[in-house]
This record gives C-alpha cells, sequence and structure tokens, in this order.
C-alpha cells in the first residue's frame, strides 16, 4: 500500500497532531508492507523538512502561493501528488485545517473517506477503521471501498512516531503558479495570543463552564488553576456561545478534541457533547456544586463544591507547595 501523509507545521516544527497521524500511517505500512511519505506544503520550508526527514521520505511543495493554507490551492496540489504518485491512502490529522482541506481534495479525487478515526485493526487483509458517531455514545467499524482511501486521525487516539536517526529522501515538486486556482484569500486570523500551550496539545488542560460569568473571572480561577499546573485553559460551549472565551478554546464535539494526562473540569455539567471531546483523558478531576452532574460519571476524581471558593484554595495550596 501506498502512503501518504500530509503535514502540518508552523513553519518550524512538524505539528503533534501530524506525528500522531504518522504514527496510524507507520502502522499500517508495516501491516501491508507498505511504503509511507511525507507531504509537506508550504513557503520556506527547509527547517520543516528537515525535521520530516527523520520519519519518512518527503515531498515539498515549496511556493509563496502556497505560504497560507487556503483550501482550493493545497488541495489541487494533494489531489495531484496523490495521482501522480499512485496513492492508496491519504491520511491527514482531524484537524480544523484539515477539515478544510482534506474534504476538498476528496472531492477532487473521489474515492473513500473516513474521518476522525480512534483505530484501526485488519481482517482477512482488510483495513478496519475505528470512528465514534452519535457524539461518542458509540463507536462505529467500518472499511473504505474505492480508491484512493483518504483517512483523518483523532490525535488523542494515536501517540506521536517517534523520529529515527535517518535522513530520508526529499523529493521537490514543481508547483507552477499559473496552474493554481485563486479563489480564496486568507484575509486575517484573530486569535488571542497567550503564553500558555495549545489546549490540543497541553499535557493538562483546566476547562471552565457555566458556573463562570464573565472573563475575568474565568481568567482569574480556570487561568489561575492552568497557571498553577502549567497546562492550557479550555472552555464549554456555553461560555463561548456567551462571549465569556474564545471559540479557539472551546472543547467538545463541535470544539476541540483533547485527551491530557490530566483534565480538570470546573464548573461544567458533562452534557455528551463536551464529553465527546474529553472522554478519553487520562485522569479526569471535576469540582461542580450539583452532586448529580453527569461529569462525576465519566471522573476519576470528584469534588462536590463551589468553584469560586474551592478552586483559588487549590491554586494557594499548590503555589505554597510549589514554593
Amino acid at each position: 500500500m501506498q502512503i501518504l501523509v500530509i503535514a502540518e507545521h508552523d513553519s518550524a516544527e512538524l505539528r503533534p497532531a501530524t506525528l500522531s497521524a504518522l504514527a496510524f500511517a507507520q502502522s499500517v505500512a508495516q501491516a501491508t508492507a507498505g511504503t509511507l511519505q511525507l507531504l509537506v506544503l508550504g513557503h520556506e520550508l527547509a527547517s520543516v523538512v528537515a525535521k520530516g526527514v527523520k520519519y519518512s521520505p518527503v515531498f515539498v511543495a515549496d511556493s509563496p502561493e502556497l505560504a497560507t493554507p487556503v483550501a482550493d490551492r493545497y488541495a489541487q496540489v494533494i489531489a495531484t501528488v496523490v495521482k501522480d504518485q499512485s496513492i492508496d491512502l491519504l491520511v491527514a490529522a482531524s484537524t480544523s485545517q484539515a477539515k478544510d482541506i482534506v474534504g476538498r481534495a476528496g472531492g477532487l479525487l473521489g474515492g473513500a473517506m473516513a474521518s476522525d478515526v480512534t483505530g484501526h485493526s485488519f481482517e482477512e487483509g482488510e483495513l478496519q477503521l475505528e470512528r465514534p458517531i452519535y457524539a461518542g455514545a458509540a463507536v462505529a467499524t467500518v472499511s473504505l471501498l474505492g480508491s484512493p482511501k483518504i483517512v483523518t486521525i483523532r490525535p488523542s487516539s494515536y501517540s506521536p512516531a517517534e523520529s529515527k536517526d535517518v535522513t530520508n529522501e526529499v523529493h521537490n515538486l514543481t508547483i507552477e503558479s499559473s496552474s493554481l486556482p485563486n479563489q480564496i484569500q486568507l484575509e486575517s486570523v484573530e486569535s488571542k495570543k497567550s503564553a500558555r500551550p495549545d489546549v490540543t496539545e497541553a499535557r493538562v488542560v483546566v476547562s471552565g463552564g457555566r458556573a463562570f460569568k464573565n472573563s475575568e473571572d474565568f481568567e482569574r480561577i480556570v487561568g489561575g488553576l492552568a497557571d498553577a499546573l502549567e497546562g492550557a485553559t479550555g472552555s464549554s460551549r456555553a461560555l463561548v456561545d456567551a462571549g465569556i472565551t474564545p471559540n479557539e478554546l472551546q472543547v467538545g464535539q463541535t470544539g476541540k478534541i483533547v485527551a491530557p494526562e490530566l483534565y480538570v473540569a470546573l464548573g461544567i455539567s458533562g452534557a455528551v457533547q463536551h464529553l465527546a471531546g474529553m472522554k478519553n483523558s487520562r485522569t479526569i478531576v471535576a469540582i461542580n456544586n450539583d452532586l448529580e452532574a453527569p461529569i462525576f460519571g465519566v471522573a476519576d476524581y470528584g469534588l462536590v463544591a463551589d468553584v469560586y471558593e474551592a478552586v483559588p484554595e487549590l491554586v494557594r495550596k499548590l503555589q505554597q507547595q510549589a514554593n
């Protein structure tokens, strides 16, 4: 099986989500005696390529027109590489960027697609893919009929691939700027800068829910505990809808999927949509003043208390312990 993994990066490093997609691809390649390549798109990519060759051979699409990841151009380049290289399986991480780009590439390629895959196996030599349905209440096992097969991987379901002390081949692709579509332009990216790690990549995530009435309280209590634990902040959809927290912090079925070592839910009731985004966390701690809150059903440790009282006290004790 010929496998191609789409790399996401920050122009210097491969994103952890891509390393999880690589782990899936490596497993499939080993089981099928197949080959694996990484596709890096963008501009001024030397640093990213230097990291990528530690995992597999790399195809490089480097052009000023690819400096920003817009769907029409990226999808066309991806589709062209898949066709030219006779790729059987196209793999990407299940991220907001991939949702925009990979689906469009799939439309150009045809074939069959499974998104947000959380596990895989082989039965009689056929690849079986596990993916959550009904907001994570059930898991479907599917096989793809058609070629190429297109798969996006939930990053939290696969441990990141490990680099090897080798240097694989680099294949530079010729990009004809005039042939690229130009119907989409990136106007701006609105994001609140933070010294905290990204919620999808953090070892510890502290999330706040409906118990918080304004942004100041959220930052003081949720942010304060996150800083004490050197973690990231997350949010329920209720706070995003209320304008208290930015969309980029939302954890859940319609937000970001996380699986940190420690997830702390503060004032979060535990609606099924939120649980779908964090229930695979290694350890879950919940603080809520409602004894009947569904979050306690998935929590490893629970405290029935007012977050406005309990969390500041917890932060003080952590700070005393650190000193």
